[in-house]
């Protein structure tokens, strides 16, 4: 069982919330009184987890110059979860399927900031690559800030397996490249849809584009060729969720 440290209050909320069990240690500061780090503390001991108060100064150390707000907690990684545990959560869905596909993604701060947009914007799974990708580290953890816990991670060993699948249970597939000829805000993404994110400096597998049912881009008026593959997603997924909210225009 691997180990890592959430800090923060909301990451320690959502950690209570959607896996108090994974939950073995808590360092609290001594110094704070604060509303909802108190709940947290009667909680904590409640459910009997060890806990050590501390002066900022410890905190600070053990949170690795992240903003703690008086809080941290040690708990097991959560795992990756497997392609028939995919299909399962697919097949019950009851609204517009909305996943996020990472093709062979490598960098873990990539990962967790994904993961923190894709919890606050409804995403039902990120899909990962078995090999030559990051799966879920403690770097990962730390970036997400506590959505490691709430959005499930697959990981596949045949993606473009998985995508044929997708399409066959009504998802459609759509592949960013910014030589697409179409913009997001050109697209509608209130249907049941997987958006695919290519690797941060390759893009897109050749079998992973053969898959994509429509290529979307990101209008780009300055001179950079590029955001961010983390920026980028976040646009994608925004857009998204406005679509689905607001009617697609």
């Amino acid at each position: 069982m691997k180990l890592t440290k959430i800090v923060g209050l909301h990451a320690a909320q959502s950690a209570l919330t959607y896996s108090p069990q994974k939950i073995s240690r808590a360092w609290l500061n001594t110094e704070r009184h604060d509303k909802r780090l108190e709940t947290l503390f009667e909680t904590l001991t409640e459910l009997g987890v060890t806990i050590e108060k501390v002066e900022r100064k410890k905190l600070d150390k053990l949170a690795d110059g992240m903003n703690h707000q008086g809080i941290v907690l040690e708990v097991s990684l959560p795992e990756e979860l497997s392609e028939n545990e995919l299909k399962t959560a697919v097949e019950h869905l009851t609204e517009p399927a909305l996943f996020l596909v990472l093709d062979n993604v490598q960098d873990p701060h990539n990962l967790g900031a994904c993961l923190r947009t894709a919890d606050a914007t409804g995403v039902h799974g990120i899909i990962i690559t078995k090999d030559n990708a990051v799966g879920i580290t403690p770097t990962v953890c730390k970036v997400a800030s506590g959505a490691a816990e709430t959005v499930p991670v697959y990981m596949v060993t045949n993606l473009a397996r998985t995508l044929r699948w997708l399409k066959t249970e009504g998802l459609w597939i759509i592949g960013t490249a910014g030589e697409a000829e179409q913009t997001l805000y050109q697209s509608d993404f209130k249907v049941p849809m997987a958006i695919v994110i290519g690797a941060e400096e390759s893009g897109m597998r050749r079998l992973t584009r053969e898959q994509c049912d429509v290529l979307v881009k990101l209008p780009m008026l300055g001179t950079v060729e590029s955001l961010n593959l983390s920026v980028a997603t976040g646009v994608l997924l925004y857009e998204a969720l406005r679509q689905r909210q607001d009617g697609f225009q």
